[in-house]
Parts: C-alpha cells; structure tokens; sequence
C-alpha cells in the first residue's frame, strides 16, 4: 500500500483509509450505512492492516459516539499499529454547549473521544464543520493546549468553505498555533466542486485532502445504470435527501465511462471511481467504508495500479462541469493562461 505524507506534515497515510461510520450503526442514517459490531468490526481492522491500511476515521456524531466506541474495541491491544482520525463539532445533543468549537465543547468533546476510543491520543482531529459564532483564535488556542498536553497528535477540518479555511490558517500562522494539515472533503467523479477553490488552497498551503463519499454518496458502485430502477437494496432509499445532490444525467454519462474502462482494465466500476481519486491533486488518502469484509477487500482492490492517461481523460470529459463564478469568466479567455498559475500536477 502506498504511504502518502498527510499535507505538508511529517505523517505519512495511507492511499486507502476506512471509514468507520458504519461501526455500531444508530439511527435513520448512520443505521442504514451499516450496524457493524466488534466482532465484525476486529475482522475489518485485520484485513485493513493486512492489506497496509493504518488510518481509521470516526466521528463522536457517527451513532452517538458508538462509532468510536466499536473502533476503539476493535483495535484494542494493537494501538501502535493503527493511526486514528475522528472528528467534533456537529451537535451532539441539545445542550448549550454541545454543539461548535468553543474551548469547553472541544476539551469535553476531546476527553469523551478518548475514552470511547479506550486511548490517551488522538491522531489526528479533524473539525466537522467550522464554528461562525466562536473566534479562530480561540478554537486554534484550544488545539493547542491539547497538542501540548500529549492528546493529539495533528490537527485538521473537515468541510471548511475556503475563507474559513484560509482565515484559521493565516490566524495559526500569526500567533505559532498548530496549522490544519487535513481537510476532509466531499469528491468524487459525480461532484468535483473541491476543485474550484479548496484545491488550489490545498495545494498553496500545504493541506492534504482526506476524501470522503469517494463512490459520490453510493451512485458510482456499479449497481446503478441507465434507464433502470434505482436496485430494491439500495441505501439511497433512505440515505440520499442526506448527501450531496447529484443531477441523473450527469450520473449516467459518467457511469457509462466507468463501464467502458471498467472493461478495458479487468477492474470493477468502484475501484476505477476510487483510483480516478488517487491520481489527484493534493489527495493524501481516499476514505474507504465497508458493510462487510468482502465488500472491504474489493475496495482496497482501487490500489496498486494506476489508470493510463487516455482512461483518466475519459473520466475527465464525462465528469467535468462549468465551473461556478467567480472561476468560468476567466477560463474562457485566451490569455488567461498568462495569469494563472501552471497547471497544477498529480500527487
């Protein structure tokens, strides 16, 4: 398994990371990602690790914290052999402070983590979405004492708007707290809106993309096709008002280029989605998820080869849209190209 480093930290990830929303599943989401217990779950972890995947990503929202809870179970006696990513910031309940970045929320949030996750250090924390009512300054503050203190390794976000990102990094530059080196972002074949502005900052600064819903919220895993009904068990039935939008006849176009590599490479339409995304820019590790163990070892089939140049603009020209104001006036000027910056090349 490849080991890419995280951003323009020292820590090295690697290309595939699982995601661990379906550990514990609770709830009309959560629940219908996935109800994985620990038993399942130490199963998982193995062929992970097997396989060369140390990164686990959580969240203390993903079941109510059973998510965490599970993870934590299932790695159990073999800590040093994994790296742990979880996220705070979503409500997690109806109390005034269960919900932001505010010093009390993350310090209680951060100690509850630990204790689910059975661990005295987190990894890397990452925000689940950034906090208007609380300054940077004192979020940042917060990590630092927290980084100091032993209980956490790297810090990063997740789901930042580029201002909110920037602004956290030029504050974190001004007064030496520790600078986001992960951004946990939405990408995929069927939504390439990262592109506009969070790669490009991604890239000035330093920041890896950890990818998540890399199979565009379950549309790219071969089982939706044109001009057939969405398959009876399927969890966008009860999943898809929860994820990004995604227009059906863009969907199709990019699912009939998946099918024709697909073909030509002897690979399965999700591990061609999932390799696309490693040959991007600025992408430290694609978040994998898994209901079971054979569903994981064919998700970890996306690494180890790499799709030729002629497959990867296929799947450029299918999937690529107009880009949004302010970025589409100037890409349709000749002389653009004199003041824009080169082009920027794959990780």
């Amino acid at each position: 398994m490849e080991h890419r480093h995280l951003g323009a930290s020292g820590l090295r990830v690697p290309v595939l990371s699982f995601g661990a929303g379906t550990f514990g599943g609770q709830g009309p989401l959560f629940g219908a990602w996935g109800t994985t217990d620990v038993h399942e779950a130490r199963e998982m972890v193995d062929i992970c690790l097997e396989a060369g995947v140390n990164l686990f990503d959580t969240a203390d929202v993903y079941s109510n914290g059973a998510s965490e809870q599970v993870l934590g179970a299932a790695i159990q006696g073999r800590r040093d052999e994994v790296l742990i990513s979880t996220k705070t910031g979503l409500p997690i309940g109806e109390g005034p402070n269960d919900a932001g970045l505010g010093r009390t929320r993350l310090i209680t949030a951060t100690e509850n983590a630990l204790r689910r996750l059975g661990t005295d250090y987190i990894d890397l924390l990452q925000l689940h979405a950034f906090d208007a009512f609380t300054p940077v300054e004192e979020t940042l503050s917060t990590l630092d004492s927290l980084v100091q203190a032993g209980k956490v390794r790297y810090v990063g976000v997740s789901n930042f708007a580029g201002w909110q990102l920037m602004k956290s990094l030029a504050a974190a530059d001004k007064y030496g707290y520790p600078r986001y080196v992960a951004h946990q972002v939405y990408y995929s074949l069927v939504g390439r809106d990262y592109e506009w502005d969070l790669m490009p900052l991604a890239q000035d600064q330093g920041v890896g993309a950890l990818v998540w819903s890399p199979l565009g919220w379950g549309r790219l895993t071969g089982k939706i096709r044109r001009d057939q009904p969405l398959p009876a068990n399927s969890r966008l039935h009860q999943t898809a008002d929860f994820g990004p939008p995604v227009a059906d006849a863009d969907l199709y176009d990019i699912v009939d280029a998946l099918d024709q590599i697909a073909t030509e490479t002897g690979k399965s339409v999700p591990q061609v989605a999932l390799n696309w995304l490693l040959q991007r820019p600025t992408v430290s590790s694609v978040i994998i998820g898994a209901r079971n163990a054979e569903q994981l070892r064919h998700n970890l089939g996306a690494a180890g080869w790499t799709l030729a140049p002629t497959q990867i603009a296929k799947l450029d020209a299918a999937s690529e849209r107009t880009a949004p104001y302010p970025h589409f006036p100037y890409h349709r000027q000749e002389g653009f190209a004199r003041l824009s910056p080169p082009a920027i090349a794959p990780a």
